[in-house]
């Protein structure tokens, strides 16, 4: 998957565990540990945000992306559109 998680390496460097993670941006541990481990479908925006403050971080400090063509779809022919 080319979008990583990388918020235990933030929570590290903070010095906070996840459940206190939880508790202030008001998700359940199970929530946050779906997130951890990148078994969500989706994250908010306002979630996001919410993490961000708590942590005095920028998004991309909790989120990674590598891209890999390989992960793109074929391109449609002429004659399948």
């Amino acid at each position: 998957m080319p979008v990583e998680i990388t918020l235990d390496a933030v929570l590290s460097k903070r010095g906070m565990t996840g459940k206190e993670l939880a508790r202030r941006v008001g998700l359940s541990e199970t929530q946050l540990s779906l997130f951890r481990s990148g078994k969500v479908r989706g994250l908010r925006f306002s979630t996001l945000s919410r993490m961000c403050a708590v942590l005095d971080c920028a998004p991309g400090e909790l989120l990674s992306y590598a891209f890999d063509p390989a992960d793109l779809p074929p391109l449609a022919t002429a004659d399948e559109v």
